[in-house]
Parts: structure tokens; sequence; C-alpha cells
């Protein structure tokens, strides 16, 4: 065997292979890079909520909420809506009730996920749709479920994921978002879930990089001493 016709065919085809992936490395790379992280998490699109005191006056006393939700482990005063209202952890999940009359609120049905994704949306565009999804997308794969699914008018398809259970805004998406998961898989090379950047097939290409460089030094040295050959030969 000729090893230095093997190195060649060796470091043509793994620079070949690591060089197709070098350019959605580059490519993806040059997106993520663009777009300003910022304007990818959408914290824009969500309006801050003034931090109004709540008046207590009236309000069901904490105490008596216990009565009111068996296996109250924690609750949490906030206002809704204009309305205060108490977001309650218990031990078969959480729950929304109404402070002032001790009423509960949640599951929030379509209206009412409407309208607190539209109070929260800080642009001008009006709700499109509104979903209530019991399987998780995989732009939201790691959120529990259910959840309603909010979509707005405007650039990029902004879209509010809602919680059924406590009101909340459990997460924001758009297009923008969006390109920026689909680039960022290719950059990590997870096809599946699009978190594991430790994943088996970027580990083999970087020892597929790695054999291409060494490859490359042993036809750069072999070549050095081809030159010495040639030179004693004169």
């Amino acid at each position: 065997m000729r090893w230095p016709a093997f190195a060649r065919k060796t470091h043509k085809w793994l620079a070949l292979l690591v060089a197709i992936q070098a350019v959605f490395w580059t490519l993806s790379g040059l997106y993520m890079t663009a777009v300003h992280i910022d304007i990818i998490h959408g914290d824009r699109l969500v309006k801050a909520e003034p931090a109004v005191p709540l008046d207590v006056t009236g309000l069901v006393d904490p105490a008596h909420l216990a009565h009111l939700v068996p296996g109250l482990r924690a609750a949490r005063l906030e206002r809704q809506l204009g309305a205060p209202v108490y977001v309650v952890e218990t031990e078969a999940g959480k729950a929304l009730f109404d402070a002032r009359t001790g009423a509960k609120l949640s599951p929030l049905s379509e209206a009412q996920a409407r309208a607190r994704a539209k109070a929260l949306f800080a642009e001008a565009g009006d709700v499109v749709s509104a979903e209530l999804l019991t399987k998780a997308p995989l732009e939201v794969q790691t959120r529990p479920m259910p959840l309603w699914r909010v979509e707005f008018e405007g650039a990029w398809r902004p879209t509010f994921y809602i919680s059924p259970f406590t009101g909340e805004l459990v997460s924001r998406r758009h297009d923008l978002w969006r390109t920026f998961d689909f680039v960022w898989m290719f950059h990590i090379m997870d096809y599946d879930d699009r978190q594991d950047v430790n994943n088996p097939l970027i580990r083999v290409f970087t020892w597929m990089a790695v054999a291409t460089a060494a490859s490359g030094a042993w036809l750069l040295l072999y070549s050095f001493r081809k030159k010495r050959r040639v030179r004693k030969a004169a």
C-alpha cells in the first residue's frame, strides 16, 4: 500500500464531507449573529405590566383560601386583566382563583385566553386564532401541556403560549425565532430535539475534522520530504 496515496485520498473525501457541514455551520452562524438575540427572545412583544400596588381590602384572606383549596401548598397574589387573582399551587397542580370572591377561574376558556394574551401583547395586532394544545409542538416541546396557543396579526407571526391553569405567559414565539431554531438544528447537528450540543453526530464530525487536519499535515510533511529527495538527486 502506498501510504501517501492513501493519505491523499482519505484527506480528499474527509475534507469534502467536513466542508459540506462547514457550509451549514457558517450559514447558520451568520444568521445567529446577524439577528440580535434580544429580537430572537421576543421580549419586545410582551407588554411590561406596571407595578401598581394592590388594594387588599375585601380580598379573600390567604388563611381562608386554604379552606377553599384542598392541598394548598403556596399562593401568589397578582393582577390579571385589571383584577386581583390568586395563583395557587396544590397537590393536584396549579390553579387560578378570583381574589375577591374565591371563585375558581381556571381552566381558562378560549375567550379568557384571548383576553389574557391580548393584554400582554405589546403591539397593535389583533388575535388571529386561539387553540388549546394537548400535545406540545416542537417549538415548546419542553413546556408542560396543555397550553393555549394564541397567534396575532403582524410581522413574523407572533404567538403567545398561555397556561390555562394560571393565565401565565409560558412562552412566546415568532418566525425569526423559528428560523433561528431551524438553523440551530444544523449548527449543533441535533435533528431530533435540537437541544443536545454534544450528540454523537457532532462528535463524529469533530473527529472527522481532526482526521482531515491530521491527513493534511501528513501530506504536507511528505511533500517536504519529497522536495528534499529531488534536491539531493539534482
